[in-house]
């Protein structure tokens, strides 16, 4: 079983948003039974609270329900726990490369910059401050991001 954790700041936007695409392009896959998603938020501003309804409202109208998710902050046991833990922007990187226990810094990944760098940006921005034009954007970004992340777990010996 390899297990997948998203993280964004509030994981109200951007984490949900990949958890929800992941989790279904692993399904498609039919790996369901084999890699597990997860997502959390560096602060702790949204525990317990659902996706924001426009992040809910754009990956839906893409076929992907974020209703059932909620907020939770990343702890440091997650380093032992996931095999990945993806950052969504470099500002949560550094706090995510802060927490984390020596000996597992390899678990730390960059979204775009690992597993989309043809994309020629490194980090998904957050949409939340901005309008819709922004949430479709980065469902565009993690949708690939999330191609790439599913080809390197399904190419690992």
């Amino acid at each position: 079983m390899k297990r997948v954790l998203f993280v964004c700041t509030g994981n109200i936007c951007r984490s949900p948003t990949a958890e929800g695409v992941f989790t279904r392009f692993v399904a498609e896959a039919g790996l369901a039974d084999l890699i597990d998603v997860d997502s959390a938020g560096t602060h702790d501003y949204h525990i317990g609270d659902p996706p924001d309804r426009r992040s809910q409202a754009a990956a839906r109208r893409r076929g992907y329900e974020l209703g059932h998710l909620r907020g939770r902050q990343v702890e440091r046991a997650d380093f032992n726990e996931f095999d990945y833990v993806i950052a969504m922007d470099k500002w949560n990187l550094e706090i995510l490369e802060s927490m984390c226990p020596r000996g597992r810094s390899h678990v730390v990944k960059l979204f775009l910059r690992d597993f989309a760098p043809h994309l020629g940006v490194a980090e998904v921005p957050d949409p939340y401050y901005g309008g819709p034009d922004g949430f479709e954007r980065v469902l565009d970004m993690i949708e690939d991001a999330s191609r790439g992340l599913l080809t390197a777990i399904q190419e690992e010996k």
